[in-house]
C-alpha cells in the first residue's frame, strides 16, 4: 500500500465487544491503522472528513449493521470497501454480506496473521477496482456525450457525428444505469473467488459480462478459456472438459489437457451450461466439489486452481422442474446469479453501442447518423439483443453513402421493420433489397453458410415483384424469409430455434420443407 493510503485510518465499527490492545497491535502489524467508532452517529463524522480508507464492521443479524453502514455511505455519497465480520454460528450470512456489497467477510472471532493479510489483500484489491470503475465511468460518460442524440435533446445539431478517436472495447458499453449498476456488481462478484452464474437472453452480451468478472479478479493475468456446451457434440464436451491420456482410445496419439487444465490460476466459462447432457452435469458436480478431476484413460488426480463461470438463456429453475438439469449442480454454479438485461431494457445502451459499432467496423473513418436514424434505432425492440444491433450497423455501414447513415440504411431482421418508408428512395423487400441484404451479410465477419441445397431457392425472390397468389402463399413466404434470416444471423440452428420461438425439431422440419420446394422450384425453373 503506498504512504499515501498508509495515512488513512481503517474504521473499526464493533458496539458489541470493545477491540482489544493487543488485537489492536496485531491489526497495526499487518498493516491496518484503526480508528475505532461506536456509533452510526460516529461513523458519520468520521465519514466526513474524507481520512477513511475502508470500514470494518461487526454484522449481527439482531442489528444488521452491515445494511445501515452501506446506507449511510450512499446517501452521503462516500464508497469505502467494507469487511464484514460475522459470528461462526451466523456464517451463512456471508454470501448476503456479499450481496449487499461486503468486500471481504471473516469470522469476527478469526485473529490469525494469515486471515488478516488476507483482509489488507481484500481492503487493497477493492480500492484497485474502484479506481477501475472510476476511469470506466468516465470513458461511459465521454461516449455518452459525444453520441447524446438530438432526436431527445433539443440541440441545434442536425446531426450526430461519431468521433474517430472514441475508445472502443468490443461491445462493452455501460451507460444506462441498468447496466452501471450490473457493471458494479459484477466487479464487486470479482474480487471474490467464487463461482458465478450469468442469466440473460441470447446475444445480450454474457460472455462480454464473464470477461469482466474475469478481468476484475485476481485472475485476470490467467487465461480465459470458453465453451459453449451447445455447440459441441454430447460425446465430444466430455473430452473437451476434462482431456485423454494417450491411448485412452482408439486414435488417441497423444496426450490432451482438457479445458479446465488449460484454465489454471484462470477462469473456465461454460456457455449454455443448460444445454450441457445430465451424465456430464454429474461429472462437472464432481470435478466443482473436488476441485481436482482425472484425465480419461489415467487414474492419477489433477489437482485445480479454475475459476468457473457458467451462462444460460434458459431458466435452469423450470429446467431442474422438467428433470433436465441437476438441482446439486444449479446451487453449486449459482453462488452469485446476474443477470444481462435484453437491449430494449436498458436502452441508454443503444447509441453508445453505435458509437462503438461504428467505430470498430467503420475501417478508421467517421460516420454521422441522422436524427430520424437514431429515433428509429432507440425505438426498435432488438429481438435479437446487441448480436442483432452489430448486423444492423454492419449493414449500415455497406449502403450508406458519403458516411451519412438515413433510415433507408437501417435494415432490420425482423420483417416487420424492412419497409421502413414509401418514399422511392428508400430500400423495400424486392430484387434490389435482396441484393443489398446479400451484400451486407457478405460483409459480416463471421456470417453462418447457408446449407448447399439454399441458393436455388434465392433465386426465387423474383416471385416477390408481384403480389401472393393469396394469404396463405404471403404468410409462407414470409414465413421462409424469416427462417433464411434466423439462420444466417445464429451461430447454431438450435440458436436460431430460439430467436424464431420454435423448438429445434419443428425448425428441422420447417428446413427440410424449404428444401424441398426450393428443389422443386428450381426444377420448374
Amino acid at each position: 500500500m503506498n504512504s499515501k493510503q498508509t495515512a488513512q485510518y481503517t474504521l473499526w465499527l464493533d458496539p458489541l465487544q470493545p477491540l482489544a490492545a493487543n488485537e489492536h497491535s496485531q491489526l497495526a502489524a499487518a498493516g491496518l491503522a484503526i480508528r475505532r467508532i461506536q456509533t452510526l452517529e460516529d461513523l458519520q463524522t468520521a465519514l466526513a472528513d474524507g481520512q477513511s480508507l475502508a470500514l470494518i464492521v461487526r454484522h449481527d443479524p439482531t442489528n444488521d449493521l452491515l445494511a445501515s453502514t452501506i446506507e449511510l455511505m450512499n446517501r452521503m455519497g462516500v464508497a469505502l470497501p467494507v469487511v464484514c465480520r460475522i459470528e461462526r454460528r451466523h456464517l451463512e450470512l456471508a454470501v448476503q454480506a456479499m450481496r449487499q456489497g461486503a468486500a471481504h467477510v471473516l469470522a469476527h472471532d478469526d485473529w490469525s496473521e494469515e486471515s488478516w493479510k488476507n483482509t489488507h489483500e481484500a481492503i487493497h484489491q477493492a480500492h484497485q477496482a474502484a479506481v477501475q470503475a472510476k476511469l470506466q465511468a468516465e470513458l461511459q460518460a465521454t461516449v455518452k456525450a459525444a453520441t447524446a442524440s438530438s432526436a431527445y435533446k433539443k440541440s441545434n445539431a442536425a446531426n450526430y457525428v461519431v468521433p474517430q478517436t472514441t475508445p472502443v472495447q468490443r461491445n462493452v458499453v455501460y451507460v444506462d444505469p441498468v447496466s452501471r449498476h450490473l457493471l458494479a456488481l459484477a466487479q464487486r462478484v470479482a474480487q471474490a473467488n467464487v463461482t458465478a452464474l450469468i442469466e440473460g437472453p441470447t446475444g445480450a452480451g454474457k460472455e462480454i459480462l464473464a470477461r469482466v468478472l474475469h478481468e476484475s479478479s485476481k485472475r485476470a493475468k490467467g487465461p480465459f478459456v470458453g465453451l459453449n456446451c451447445a455447440a459441441l457434440p454430447e460425446q465430444l464436451i466430455d473430452d473437451m472438459l476434462f482431456g485423454h491420456e494417450k491411448g485412452a482410445f482408439t486414435g488417441a496419439q497423444k496426450e490432451f489437457k482438457g479445458l479446465f487444465e488449460q484454465a489454471q490460476g484462470g477462469t473456465l466459462f461454460l456457455d449454455e451450461i443448460g444445454e450441457m447432457p445430465l451424465h456430464l452435469q454429474a461429472k462437472l458436480l464432481r470435478v466443482l466439489q473436488e476441485r481436482q478431476l482425472t484425465r480419461l484413460g489415467s487414474e492419477q488426480p489433477i489437482a485445480l486452481d479454475v475459476r468457473v463461470i457458467a451462462a444460460t438463456n434458459k431458466d435452469l429453475r423450470v429446467a431442474m422442474a422438467e428433470r433436465e438439469f441437476r438441482e446439486d449442480l444449479y446451487f453449486r454454479i449459482s453462488t452469485f446469479k446476474l443477470r444481462v438485461p435484453a437491449l430494449r431494457n436498458r436502452p441508454g445502451d443503444i447509441l453508445p453501442l453505435v458509437a462503438s459499432l461504428l467505430v470498430r467496423h467503420g475501417q478508421g473513418e467517421s460516420f454521422t447518423v441522422s436524427d430520424e436514424a437514431q429515433a428509429k434505432l432507440v425505438s426498435y425492440p432488438w429481438p435479437g439483443n446487441v448480436r442483432e444491433l452489430e448486423n444492423v450497423v454492419q449493414r449500415a455501414v455497406v449502403l450508406c453513402t458519403d458516411n451519412r447513415i438515413e433510415l433507408s440504411h437501417l435494415m432490420f431482421d425482423d420483417a416487420s421493420e424492412m419497409l421502413v418508408s414509401e418514399d422511392s428512395s428508400t430500400l423495400e423487400p424486392s430484387e434490389g433489397f435482396q441484393a443489398a441484404r446479400a451484400l451486407a451479410y457478405m460483409a459480416a465477419e463471421a456470417p453462418t453458410p447457408l446449407p448447399s441445397a439454399m441458393p436455388s431457392y434465392q433465386a426465387a425472390p423474383q416471385v416477390q415483384a408481384a403480389p401472393a397468389a393469396n394469404l396463405q402463399e404471403a404468410v409462407k413466404s414470409n414465413e421462409h424469409q424469416l427462417i433464411l434470416t434466423a439462420i444466417q444471423n445464429t451461430d447454431s440452428r438450435m440458436e436460431a430455434a430460439r430467436v424464431l420461438g420454435i423448438s429445434p425439431r419443428t425448425l428441422r422440419y420447417k428446413m427440410a420443407k424449404l428444401k424441398l420446394e426450393a428443389s422443386n422450384l428450381a426444377m420448374a425453373g
